[in-house]
């Protein structure tokens, strides 16, 4: 009854379309779940998201759960996750790929998840991590451990949209920075993030760790862009 009153002043809704959820609905109403465009890229070893990083980076798997389009649900989702802290959207999307994941060679050999990181000054305004529930959640899922204070990000970079691609991955290289990197040695790293779009931040961050003794690199992102 408690419940039942509580939903009726305060109705949870779905953070696709917003409607409220019924009792049984978590997160995702029924209709969007199904409307959801998984990629199931980690069933094709040469999918999109890996070909992002084709010369470019080193990777063994990579993977994006959704495609991301304009106007579209899941960037709604995403949507709310970030600006409006509905941090169980990773918790469901982490939860999700996880369990897709765990059937994957490549994947069930991961050792460690990272994040990408946020600048202190960002984590502070927001409260969050947007790709910590999510990162969180696949660690489970894989046996892996979850490590967020070794890949860090030490200054804030503005909009890079107008820049050059090479200037642009240049300045975003220059942001991030691994400490205590005997941490990771000797591991298989999961980076995580919530989008794929060039690839440039993600691209930056796995440089920093594939510079680390012995270790080897796979993706995994909430979303990528169609």
């Amino acid at each position: 009854m408690f419940h039942d009153l509580a939903n009726l002043f305060y109705p949870k809704i779905c953070n696709c379309c917003d409607s409220p959820l019924l009792k049984a609905e978590q997160v995702i109403c029924t209709s969007c779940l199904h409307q959801l465009p998984a990629t199931n890229y980690h069933f094709d070893n040469e999918n999109t998201t890996k070909k992002v990083f084709d010369a470019r980076l080193s990777i063994e798997n990579a993977t994006s759960l959704l495609y991301f389009r304009k106007k579209g649900i899941v960037q709604n989702l995403i949507h709310n996750l970030k600006y409006k802290k509905q941090e169980e959207v990773g918790d469901f999307l982490g939860n999700w790929l996880g369990e897709e994941l765990i059937t994957h060679q490549g994947f069930k050999a991961v050792d460690c998840v990272i994040p990408v990181p946020l600048h202190s000054q960002k984590l502070k305004k927001r409260g969050f991590n947007q790709v910590t529930e999510f990162g969180k959640e696949l660690a489970k899922k894989l046996d892996a451990e979850f490590i967020e204070n070794v890949l860090v990000k030490k200054s804030t970079s503005r909009t890079q949209t107008f820049k050059k691609r090479l200037s642009r991955w240049g300045s975003i290289d220059a942001t991030f920075m691994v400490e205590n990197a005997e941490k990771l040695e000797n591991k298989h790293l999961l980076l995580v993030d919530d989008l794929v779009t060039t690839g440039a931040t993600l691209e930056a961050c796995g440089t920093k760790l594939l510079k680390i003794k012995n270790t080897k690199l796979s993706i995994a992102t909430m979303a990528i862009t169609d």
